[in-house]
């Protein structure tokens, strides 16, 4: 069962799936069924991206202009197919505990 569905369907939706009520026309002085400019929303918040982030991002395995290994994509498409593809979890959970040390030191160092 997905989190949020309900059995009997009677589940209000989220705030964000709500749509806002319909805002009444202001007047500026247009003629009848002239529409007016419209102009853009004023930014509700602002993002930042952190020096962590560039890093990795600068940092990624693939190569400068964004494009990926074809061949090596197919090769597990066709491994996970046939269900030949093995998963070495030793090996995940050793670069996960890695990366968060790293992570770890490099805020210490800033601090």
């Amino acid at each position: 069962m997905k989190i949020g569905n309900s059995p009997e369907g009677s589940v209000a939706p989220a705030k964000a799936e709500q749509r806002p009520a319909a805002r009444k026309p202001e007047a500026t002085g247009t003629t009848e069924g002239a529409r007016p400019a419209a102009s853009a929303p004023a930014p509700s918040t602002q993002v930042a991206i952190s020096s962590a982030a560039k890093l990795a991002a600068s940092a990624s395995t693939s190569t400068e202009d964004g494009s990926f290994d074809t061949a090596k994509v197919q090769r597990i498409a066709q491994a996970i197919t046939e269900g030949k593809f093995t998963i070495n979890a030793q090996a995940i959970a050793d670069k996960l505990v890695s990366n968060a040390q790293e992570l770890l030191d490099s805020r210490a160092n800033k601090h």
